[in-house]
Protein backbone atom coordinates (compact mmCIF):
# COMPACT_ATOMS: atom_id res chain seq x y z
CA UNK A 1 0.00 0.00 0.00
CA UNK A 2 1.38 3.48 -1.28
CA UNK A 3 1.15 6.45 1.72
CA UNK A 4 -1.83 8.31 -0.12
CA UNK A 5 -4.06 5.22 0.56
CA UNK A 6 -3.25 5.16 4.33
CA UNK A 7 -4.21 8.60 5.22
CA UNK A 8 -7.52 8.71 4.66
CA UNK A 9 -7.90 5.46 6.51
CA UNK A 10 -6.54 7.44 9.81
CA UNK A 11 -8.33 10.88 9.24
CA UNK A 12 -11.92 9.93 10.05
CA UNK A 13 -10.60 8.33 13.36
CA UNK A 14 -8.95 11.58 14.32
CA UNK A 15 -12.41 13.41 12.87
CA UNK A 16 -15.13 12.36 15.80
CA UNK A 17 -12.51 13.04 18.30
CA UNK A 18 -12.24 16.74 18.20
CA UNK A 19 -15.64 17.18 17.41
CA UNK A 20 -16.44 15.07 20.45
CA UNK A 21 -14.07 17.88 22.27
CA UNK A 22 -15.83 20.84 20.53
CA UNK A 23 -19.20 19.09 21.78
CA UNK A 24 -18.11 18.73 25.01
CA UNK A 25 -16.65 22.87 25.19
CA UNK A 26 -19.90 23.89 23.63
CA UNK A 27 -21.59 22.36 26.07
CA UNK A 28 -20.01 23.10 29.29
CA UNK A 29 -19.83 26.82 27.77
CA UNK A 30 -24.02 26.48 27.79
CA UNK A 31 -23.94 25.26 30.88
CA UNK A 32 -21.68 28.33 32.28
CA UNK A 33 -24.34 30.68 31.20
CA UNK A 34 -27.73 29.00 31.71
CA UNK A 35 -26.87 29.96 36.04
CA UNK A 36 -26.97 33.71 34.67
CA UNK A 37 -30.21 33.42 33.62
CA UNK A 38 -32.75 34.16 36.21
CA UNK A 39 -35.39 31.27 36.76
CA UNK A 40 -38.65 32.25 36.32
CA UNK A 41 -41.03 32.33 39.18
CA UNK A 42 -43.87 29.87 39.22
CA UNK A 43 -46.79 30.63 40.13
CA UNK A 44 -47.91 28.91 42.93
CA UNK A 45 -51.60 27.28 42.77
CA UNK A 46 -53.73 28.74 45.93
CA UNK A 47 -55.05 25.31 47.41
CA UNK A 48 -58.56 24.81 48.09
CA UNK A 49 -59.75 23.88 51.37
CA UNK A 50 -63.33 21.94 51.67
CA UNK A 51 -65.01 21.22 55.56
CA UNK A 52 -67.91 19.15 55.88
CA UNK A 53 -70.92 20.71 57.19
CA UNK A 54 -70.20 18.72 60.74
CA UNK A 55 -66.60 20.69 60.30
CA UNK A 56 -68.76 24.62 59.42
CA UNK A 57 -70.70 24.02 62.57
CA UNK A 58 -68.08 23.33 65.28
CA UNK A 59 -66.32 26.32 64.16
CA UNK A 60 -69.49 28.43 64.29
CA UNK A 61 -69.72 26.63 67.85
CA UNK A 62 -66.31 27.22 68.58
CA UNK A 63 -67.06 31.38 67.25
CA UNK A 64 -70.21 31.34 69.78
CA UNK A 65 -67.98 30.04 72.80
CA UNK A 66 -65.29 32.96 72.23
CA UNK A 67 -67.85 35.39 71.90
CA UNK A 68 -69.32 34.28 74.85
CA UNK A 69 -65.75 33.93 77.20
CA UNK A 70 -65.34 37.41 75.78
CA UNK A 71 -68.10 38.75 77.08
CA UNK A 72 -67.64 37.06 80.31
CA UNK A 73 -63.95 38.64 80.47
CA UNK A 74 -65.01 41.87 80.10
CA UNK A 75 -67.81 42.27 82.52
CA UNK A 76 -65.65 40.55 84.84
CA UNK A 77 -62.89 43.73 84.11
CA UNK A 78 -65.71 46.22 84.80
CA UNK A 79 -66.82 44.39 88.04
CA UNK A 80 -63.16 44.45 89.10
CA UNK A 81 -62.64 47.68 88.69
CA UNK A 82 -66.06 48.72 89.71
CA UNK A 83 -65.00 46.70 93.11
CA UNK A 84 -61.48 48.62 93.38
CA UNK A 85 -62.60 51.72 93.30
CA UNK A 86 -65.77 51.15 95.78
CA UNK A 87 -63.17 49.63 98.07
CA UNK A 88 -60.55 52.72 98.28
CA UNK A 89 -63.82 55.11 98.21
CA UNK A 90 -64.77 52.81 101.78
CA UNK A 91 -60.95 52.77 102.71
CA UNK A 92 -60.90 56.62 102.38
CA UNK A 93 -64.37 57.14 104.14
CA UNK A 94 -63.25 54.60 107.24
CA UNK A 95 -59.96 56.67 107.63
CA UNK A 96 -62.14 59.80 107.52
CA UNK A 97 -64.31 58.53 109.95
CA UNK A 98 -61.97 57.39 111.96
CA UNK A 99 -59.92 61.20 111.99
CA UNK A 100 -63.14 63.17 112.51
CA UNK A 101 -64.22 60.65 115.98
CA UNK A 102 -60.25 61.35 117.03
CA UNK A 103 -60.89 64.79 116.49
CA UNK A 104 -64.47 65.20 117.84
CA UNK A 105 -62.78 63.55 121.46
CA UNK A 106 -60.48 66.42 122.03
CA UNK A 107 -62.67 69.30 121.20
CA UNK A 108 -63.96 69.49 124.97
CA UNK A 109 -60.56 70.18 126.18
CA UNK A 110 -60.21 73.10 123.13
CA UNK A 111 -63.69 74.03 124.97
CA UNK A 112 -61.66 74.24 128.56
CA UNK A 113 -58.46 75.81 127.03
CA UNK A 114 -60.68 78.53 125.60
CA UNK A 115 -62.70 79.13 128.73
CA UNK A 116 -59.07 79.51 130.86
CA UNK A 117 -57.64 81.94 128.52
CA UNK A 118 -60.69 83.93 128.27
CA UNK A 119 -60.38 84.07 131.99
CA UNK A 120 -59.87 87.04 134.19
CA UNK A 121 -56.06 88.08 135.10
CA UNK A 122 -53.18 90.26 134.79
CA UNK A 123 -51.42 90.55 131.44
CA UNK A 124 -48.51 89.42 133.39
CA UNK A 125 -49.97 86.37 135.03
CA UNK A 126 -47.39 83.88 133.65
CA UNK A 127 -50.38 80.95 133.97
CA UNK A 128 -52.27 82.89 132.03
CA UNK A 129 -49.88 83.84 129.35
CA UNK A 130 -48.86 79.52 129.49
CA UNK A 131 -52.84 79.27 128.80
CA UNK A 132 -52.69 81.12 126.16
CA UNK A 133 -49.70 79.88 124.73
CA UNK A 134 -50.95 75.78 124.93
CA UNK A 135 -54.74 77.06 123.32
CA UNK A 136 -53.03 78.90 120.32
CA UNK A 137 -50.92 75.70 119.98
CA UNK A 138 -54.50 73.70 119.62
CA UNK A 139 -55.88 75.71 117.17
CA UNK A 140 -52.74 75.52 115.02
CA UNK A 141 -52.64 71.75 115.45
CA UNK A 142 -56.48 71.68 114.40
CA UNK A 143 -55.91 74.60 111.11
CA UNK A 144 -52.93 71.76 110.11
CA UNK A 145 -55.22 69.19 110.24
CA UNK A 146 -58.08 70.66 107.89
CA UNK A 147 -60.48 71.33 111.39
CA UNK A 148 -62.26 74.65 110.62
CA UNK A 149 -64.58 76.61 113.10
CA UNK A 150 -68.13 76.94 111.62
CA UNK A 151 -68.59 80.60 111.61
CA UNK A 152 -71.60 81.59 113.98
CA UNK A 153 -71.96 84.71 115.53
CA UNK A 154 -73.66 87.20 112.97
CA UNK A 155 -74.43 84.55 110.52
CA UNK A 156 -77.94 83.66 109.11
CA UNK A 157 -79.05 80.20 110.99
CA UNK A 158 -78.16 77.43 109.39
CA UNK A 159 -79.65 73.95 110.67
CA UNK A 160 -77.22 71.76 108.99
CA UNK A 161 -74.08 73.59 111.01
CA UNK A 162 -76.12 75.32 113.77
CA UNK A 163 -77.80 73.98 117.22
CA UNK A 164 -80.23 76.80 118.53
CA UNK A 165 -81.13 76.19 122.15
CA UNK A 166 -82.18 79.69 122.89
CA UNK A 167 -84.75 82.25 121.35
CA UNK A 168 -84.49 86.15 121.52
CA UNK A 169 -86.24 89.00 120.58
CA UNK A 170 -84.15 91.78 119.84
CA UNK A 171 -84.27 94.56 116.71
CA UNK A 172 -80.70 94.88 116.47
CA UNK A 173 -80.62 91.72 114.69
CA UNK A 174 -82.21 90.23 111.70
CA UNK A 175 -84.24 87.72 111.15
CA UNK A 176 -82.84 83.86 112.39
CA UNK A 177 -79.54 85.87 112.72
CA UNK A 178 -77.44 83.90 115.14
CA UNK A 179 -77.08 86.84 118.24
CA UNK A 180 -74.88 84.66 121.33
CA UNK A 181 -72.58 81.81 120.66
CA UNK A 182 -72.25 79.13 123.60
CA UNK A 183 -70.05 76.34 121.75
CA UNK A 184 -68.28 76.65 119.17
CA UNK A 185 -68.93 74.51 116.14
CA UNK A 186 -66.14 72.80 113.61
CA UNK A 187 -66.07 71.08 110.21
CA UNK A 188 -63.50 69.65 108.38
CA UNK A 189 -62.96 68.77 104.41
CA UNK A 190 -66.79 70.35 104.41
CA UNK A 191 -68.17 67.66 106.90
CA UNK A 192 -69.78 68.85 110.28
CA UNK A 193 -67.55 67.82 113.34
CA UNK A 194 -69.65 69.30 115.51
CA UNK A 195 -72.79 72.05 115.06
CA UNK A 196 -72.12 75.50 117.09
CA UNK A 197 -74.67 75.41 119.94
CA UNK A 198 -75.92 79.25 119.25
CA UNK A 199 -78.87 81.54 120.06
CA UNK A 200 -80.95 82.51 117.57
CA UNK A 201 -82.52 86.02 117.30
CA UNK A 202 -86.09 87.01 115.78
Amino acid sequence: MSEETKLPDQEPQEAPQEEQKDAEQAAEAAAAQEPEKAPKAKKKKEKGYTFTREQVEQMELAVKQLDSVKDQFVRLTAEYDNYRKRTAKEKETIYQDAQLDTIKAFLPVYDNLERAAAAEGGEDDPHKKGLEMIFHQYQEILSKLGVTEIPALGETFDPEKHNAVMHIDDEAYGESVVAQVFQAGFEMNGKVIRHAIVQVAN
